[in-house]
């Protein structure tokens, strides 16, 4: 089922201000060489100052992607209850198009082990239901040669979830600005492409005509953007509010499978996000709050409660929007775990409403990745 862009009164989700919370610590743990995603796309301009760098571990927080380079769960040098997590910018050309991109989550142990990134085991049925495009990683390629992508976003069917194909050279390697030069570059018997199974969770954050929203003001979760500073392309890196939810994560939000969620939030519309990977068994859950315990969750309530953690098998970072409200006359009280979430509701507690009470029982899709853990610290 599809929503039209004016089903959605955004009127629901506006933010107030919120009040400041406690600077925490800013650290990195991280190791090992550099990655081979970057080797094969010539991607190390600057000299691997990501996920190879060391970084001192805290038990504020731990990094669990590699391309993670500074962050921190609070902050006093802005209002809203956030903290920030800046990470390494990719190169990728759709048609010649310039797109920069994140990395966050791969289907395939070995490859996420390899990348220094999460394994989500559930990605693997996109790649059964077809629902992905295609990222190229060229191996051996010129320097500077950039991943290739199928599709940008603004092209229909765009979605961050990438099926992974291996291109490598047979003959003298060439410059490609497309899917389509190296196809052309195979079918002259000058390159060879490997298709894999591999789904890569690659958010897009800019590409002309597109761009995950800056917050120029940082005074709320939803106000402005989910970007603390513009992307910063020559350096490679790009800084993301960082959000806490329940049970132990900090995520970001980078895409919405709907338009006007992602038109109100400021992030990308990624049709292909919608229903598809829901029916493929891709997805996991979100449970958002929009009354009772205020707090620094999207609709100024409690945190959120992702369905599982990081590293758990049925973890996914694209889930299913789902919001809560408490029944008038019900004493509100902080629930951590979906499991109480639900308990709430079948005891009448709760009201459910799929996707949010303006969606009409349509459910989207968001895609939250989580680059850190960290235990949840709100009480309420």
């Amino acid at each position: 089922m599809q929503l039209t862009d004016g089903a959605i009164d955004t009127g629901q989700w506006r933010i107030r201000r919120r009040q400041l919370i406690g600077r925490g610590a800013v650290a990195l743990a991280a190791g090992g060489g550099l990655p081979a995603f970057l080797a094969a796309c010539g991607d190390d301009e600057d000299g691997g100052s990501g996920a190879g760098a060391a970084r001192t571990a805290t038990t504020e927080g731990e990094p669990i992607v590699g391309d993670v380079r500074d962050f921190a769960l609070s902050s006093d040098e802005w209002e809203g209850a956030f903290g920030f997590v800046s990470m390494r910018l990719h190169r990728g050309l759709a048609d010649g198009r310039e797109c920069w991109f994140i990395r966050t989550d791969a289907s395939d142990e070995e490859f996420a082990r390899r990348e220094g990134l999460v394994f989500a085991p559930k990605l693997q049925a996109l790649a059964v239901s077809r629902d992905t495009n295609d990222i190229y990683l060229v191996e051996g390629g010129v320097e500077g040669q950039a991943a290739l992508i199928s599709v940008a976003p603004g092209d229909r069917g765009y979605t961050p979830a990438w099926r992974v194909n291996r291109v490598r050279w047979t003959a003298q390697p060439r410059r490609l600005t497309s899917v389509d030069d190296a196809d052309h570059a195979k079918r002259a018997g000058d390159a060879t492409i490997q298709p894999t199974q591999v789904v890569l969770n690659a958010p897009v954050v800019k590409a002309p005509g597109a761009q995950i929203g800056v917050d120029s003001k940082l005074r709320a979760y939803l106000e402005g953007g989910q970007l603390i500073e513009e992307p910063d392309t020559r350096g490679r890196e790009v800084k993301f509010k960082l959000h806490e939810c329940f049970p132990n994560a900090r995520y970001i939000v980078c895409d919405h499978s709907i338009a006007p969620a992602a038109e109100m939030t400021r992030t990308l519309f990624s049709p292909g996000l919608q229903a598809g990977p829901r029916r493929a068994g891709g997805t996991g859950r979100t449970n958002v709050f929009m009354n009772g315990i205020k707090g620094p969750g999207p609709m100024e309530h409690q945190p959120s409660v992702f369905d599982s953690d990081p590293g758990d098998p049925q973890w996914s970072p694209y889930w299913d929007h789902f919001t809560y409200e408490w029944r008038n006359g019900r004493g509100p009280r902080v629930l951590r775990t979906e499991r109480q979430v639900h308990a709430a509701r079948d005891a009448g507690e709760l009201n459910e409403h799929p996707g949010t009470p303006d969606t009409n029982g349509v459910v989207f899709t968001v895609n939250c990745p989580v680059p850190l853990t960290a235990p949840a610290t709100f009480r309420g």
